[in-house]
């Protein structure tokens, strides 16, 4: 968070009613003798806002709204069509297809500069297409969210005021709304009133219980989130005031009545969001297609030169092979990657949308899905559920004991009932549950029978749960205890033991225990009771002291029933999990082990403050766990894990979450995440689930899988042909292939080879990340192209024999001759080279088999046609064909042998 102005309302607007709000924590503690200044008090806020408790008057609210302007967000602007195509253009393949496409019209080369450009084209259109469909979905979600908050309006200065429901656009600074369970805060507020007001603001913050929130005027205790944690709150800033709630956050429990001290831009919020809009670095596509690119460029622009000085040297042609030298350049390129890319990653990313509601914004993305080895997430709402459960009920001893959970069920109960709550918090809702799933008869209740239901004793009264005193208490009379009353107090350990009747060892050994069960990640409540003589006085919390202390409640986050299955698969898959949380270690280490997911040594953000650069890199890679994480935490330990090599994914859904998102190669959130996370994703799920992003990862796997292939194949091919071109131009009279045949093979490859955007590969590809990486294509490609080469010359020694006594022109039937051998050579090597042997099971893609066989077809056909001759090409005698059959039966046998090889060092065989 950047440096806060003391004028909250007004971050760098001269004409916003001033509201003076204390820093927040700054780089260093102040002096010891100088105390902080006190935050601003209801009537003083009222009073710079120039507003009352009874609210604005309508028109006054009409002046600010034209003034201030409406309370929503800055929207990001849409790419126009014609923008987000020339962008298309920066992409590596495309940039070198257009500039060949260029020097082929320079050399009038005009057959294969149409071919080229035409497929740069098609690439952008399907791209661009594919990228404004993302744009328009996650646009629909941004009408997912509440519109509307009640507001305190008056019609005139001495109207009463007016409760009414309006647009949460039209709010202004000093309207007074009310806030209620499950309402979302609409705009950053302080306090005027709170009843047990209790706040979600993990979306800011990253919390994951609620915090307890309050006026300043009622002082500035602890909330009852932090209480019953057992630990510290440590949040820090702005955020940590209790008597300020932010726009993002939502109301946990109890109502409350707010002045809004800042709307649209001026929101913390919004600080967020407009920090957001920086670019990403290159992915993990990027650098990967980077890499191959300048791989290929640097093999084009040798060839030519090397063509023209041999064929200059050797046979005495001039600039009239410059023709044919593009021809060659052009056909190590792999064409169709553009447009099999693009297609292959929007099919994949249309499968998505449709079968599983994940929209993936940005087409690269898909393969960086399919390319992650570590997945960083949150442990709220990813591995646990965002409510407690009730873990067990322990004596005073720290034995297990049902006692403490009836006396809390009880208090639960007629504190609910009473008090005319709306709702039952989250822990209250917890004791509840468990108390109806005791199967035990209870015994030593105090008074009670031991199999006495909790809704059977008789309400007498009840002090709601409240964030400054950290307890509740229910007043109850036992069946047929009439004549006497019993007081059950349950809260935060510390408010209920300096309520009890307990000298100071034991009050410290239970502290202690507390604190024990709080490291194993419990949250407790403690629980107590005495019996008093009945009254008919009201109860005032001045009765709450001189307690029996009972027991304890250890509660523990509900784990999400599918991660630990989630989990298990996405080991399998080769990707790494790791947990970065602003939760205590202790509950963060624990929900881990109940998933079965080892948590190793926990990395608190202290020690990640104190490490460098290289050390988190190395202990990022060892650790699982990273506790008490701020956004700058996470982002910190995503970039180091990038550093590393690692490709990274997040998965964050509030404020907090955004530096991570942009800091990893692939940021993800679920659909309910707040407005700016989900701009900022690059991929957004139906919901916030593991099962969810194991399909993501998978289509990822299938799409990157199919590209991978495609330029193996492709690549390793087109330098068998070109070293044969080489070859042959140097041992030939003439030209060993025309451009115009050039160009027509290339064709035929090209159709042929977008089957690999349908295909569907073998499952060896899905258990591990799919990643292009440039010196492994190198090696692959250096092989099986020379064996490829290897072919093509042995081809040669065939046609020089099959022609040797033929009546056949020479030039002609030598060009027949290689045309049909290079077709049915890129046939085999598109079967073979996909799946090795797994070929001779039937595992081939149906796509694959036909282009493979309409490929061998042409190749051994059009020679015969009548487009043969325009061509430059004749028949062949029947001796070629026969001894070609003996050299492919070699060639395939020497392309499988060499495939399982490399399958064995990979480990996929």
């Amino acid at each position: 968070m950047s440096s806060v102005p003391e004028n909250a309302a007004a971050a760098g607007t001269g004409d916003r009613p001033a509201v003076v709000v204390p820093m927040p924590g700054a780089a260093a503690d102040p002096p010891a003798t100088v105390r902080p200044p006190a935050a601003p008090t209801s009537l003083q806020v009222l009073r710079s806002l120039d507003s009352g408790p009874r609210g604005l008057v309508e028109a006054e609210a009409e002046e600010r709204l034209a003034r201030f302007g409406e309370n929503i967000l800055p929207a990001w602007r849409p790419v126009p069509w014609p923008l987000r195509f020339v962008r298309t253009l920066r992409d590596p393949f495309t940039s070198v297809l257009f500039c060949l496409g260029l020097v082929s019209a320079a050399v009038d080369a005009w057959g294969t500069a149409s071919v080229t450009l035409v497929l740069v084209v098609v690439s952008c259109l399907l791209r661009s297409a594919e990228e404004h469909r993302a744009d328009r979905a996650t646009a629909a979600l941004r009408e997912l969210v509440a519109t509307t908050a009640t507001v305190l309006r008056r019609s005139g200065p001495d109207a009463a005021p007016q409760a009414r429901d309006i647009p949460i656009g039209e709010l202004v600074p000093g309207d007074v709304i009310r806030l209620g369970p499950g309402d979302l805060v609409p705009a950053d507020v302080q306090l005027l009133r709170a009843s047990g007001l209790t706040v979600h603001q993990s979306a800011l913050t990253g919390e994951s219980a609620p915090v307890g929130k309050h006026p300043a005027d009622a002082g500035q205790r602890e909330g009852a989130a932090a209480a019953l944690h057992s630990v510290p709150d440590e949040a820090a800033g702005v955020f940590a005031q209790r008597q300020l709630c932010f726009q993002g956050s939502s109301v946990a429990s109890g109502s409350g009545t707010a002045v809004v001290v800042a709307t649209g831009a001026d929101t913390r919020f919004a600080a967020a969001y407009d920090r957001s809009a920086h670019r990403r670095g290159a992915s993990a596509f990027d650098r990967s297609v980077q890499g191959i690119s300048w791989t290929l460029i640097r093999f084009m622009l040798l060839t030519p030169p090397l063509v023209l000085m041999a064929n200059a040297a050797l046979r005495g042609r001039g600039l009239e092979t410059l023709p044919f030298a593009v021809a060659v350049a052009v056909g190590l390129t792999p064409e169709m990657l553009p447009v099999i890319v693009t297609t292959a990653l929007a099919r994949g990313a249309s499968q998505l949308a449709r079968n599983s509601g994940v929209i993936v914004k940005r087409l690269p993305a898909l393969h960086d899905l399919g390319a992650i080895d570590v997945l960083c997430l949150d442990k709220t709402g990813t591995l646990t559920q965002d409510r407690p459960v009730v873990d067990r009920s322990l004596d005073r001893a720290g034995n297990p004991d049902p006692q403490a959970l009836h006396w809390a069920a009880v208090n639960a109960m007629w504190t609910l009932q009473l008090a005319d709550l709306p709702a039952p918090d989250a822990l209250d809702e917890a004791v509840l549950d468990a108390s109806e799933q005791l199967e035990e008869p209870l015994s030593g209740t105090g008074g009670g029978s031991p199999h006495t239901a909790v809704g059977s004793y008789d309400a007498v009264a009840a002090l709601p749960f409240d964030p400054v005193r950290r307890l509740s208490t229910a007043v109850v009379r036992l069946p047929g205890g009439f004549g006497t009353h019993v007081l059950v107090t349950k809260g935060a350990v510390e408010a209920v033991l300096k309520r009890c009747d307990l000298d100071p060892e034991e009050r410290e050994r239970l502290a202690g225990l507390a604190a024990r069960e709080a490291a194993e990640g419990l949250r407790l409540l403690a629980v107590a009771r005495t019996e008093r003589p009945a009254r008919l006085g009201t109860y005032t919390p001045a009765d709450e002291h001189g307690l029996d202390f009972l027991g304890f409640v250890a509660l523990r986050d509900a784990l999400t029933p599918s991660a630990a299955e989630a989990l298990e698969v996405l080991a399998r898959r080769g990707v790494a999990v790791k947990v970065l949380t602003g939760d205590h270690p202790g509950t963060a280490a624990r929900a881990c082990r109940d998933l079965g997911l080892d948590p190793g040594q926990v990395v608190s953000a202290e020690e990640v403050d104190a490490l460098s650069a290289a050390e988190l890199a190395r202990a990022a890679d060892r650790a699982t766990v990273f506790a008490r994480c701020t956004p700058g935490h996470k982002a910190r330990i995503v970039a180091a894990l990038r550093t590393s090599g690692r490709t990274t994914g997040f998965l964050g859904d509030g404020v907090n979450d955004l530096p991570a998102l942009h800091a990893a190669d692939v940021g993800i959130c679920p659909r309910n995440a707040v407005d700016v996370a989900r701009e900022t994703a690059d991929v957004v799920l139906a919901e916030k689930d593991l099962g969810a992003i194991d399909h993501a990862i998978t289509a990822g796997r299938r799409s990157s899988g199919n590209i991978a292939t495609y330029l193996r194949i492709t690549l390793s091919s087109n330098l068998g042909n070109v070293i044969a071109m080489l070859a042959a131009g140097l041992l030939l009279p003439f030209l060993p292939m025309l451009p115009a045949q050039v160009l027509v093979q290339n064709l035929c490859f090209d159709a042929a080879q977008l089957a690999f955007a349908f295909d569907r590969p073998a499952s060896s590809v899905l258990r591990r990340p799919t990643v292009l990486r440039p010196r492994d294509f190198l090696r692959f490609i250096t092989g099986f192209g020379l064996l490829n080469a290897a072919a093509d010359l042995a081809t040669f020694a065939v046609l020089a024999l099959a022609l040797h006594d033929s009546r056949a022109d020479g030039q002609a039937a030598f060009h027949s001759g290689w045309f049909t051998e290079n077709l049915l050579t890129q046939a085999l090597v598109m079967l073979l080279l996909r799946t090795g042997r797994r070929t001779a099971e039937g595992r081939s893609g149906g796509p694959l088999r036909a282009a493979a066989a309409g490929l061998a077809v042409v190749g051994v056909l059009l020679p015969l046609t009548p487009l043969g001759p325009p061509l430059g090409m004749s028949a062949l005698p029947p001796l070629y064909y026969l001894l070609l059959a003996s050299v492919l039966a070699l060639y395939a046998c020497g392309l499988a042998a060499a495939r399982n090889r490399y399958d064995r060092k990979r480990g996929l065989s």
